[in-house]
């Protein structure tokens, strides 16, 4: 196997999941509940409070689902529990 065989794209048959999943379309989401909403509005507060603790000022993160990161209240909770482990400047101790 060359290394332009790695590289090569493949078409893709009738019977792969690839086609299947394609010929599906995007999957429609339901709106979120009252119950999901103030959930995700608290979840996004935890992440406001762990932002202005840790002074970060830009931060870029990804889904691996379906579902918008920034729609899933765990999500942005543990993107929040990420962003408490790093530390305001000031209370790092000194190197």
């Amino acid at each position: 196997m060359g290394l332009r065989s790695i590289f090569r794209k493949r078409h893709a048959t009738a019977g792969t999941a690839d086609a299947t999943h394609a010929a599906a379309g995007p999957e429609i989401r339901e709106p979120l509940t009252a119950e999901q909403l103030k959930d995700l509005e608290e979840a996004w507060a935890e992440l406001a409070a762990a932002q202005e603790a840790s002074e970060l000022t830009n931060f870029h993160a990804c889904t691996r689902t379906d579902r918008p990161w920034t729609e899933d209240p765990a999500a942005v909770r543990a993107v929040a529990a990420t962003l408490r482990e790093f530390p305001a400047a000031e209370a790092q101790p000194p190197r």
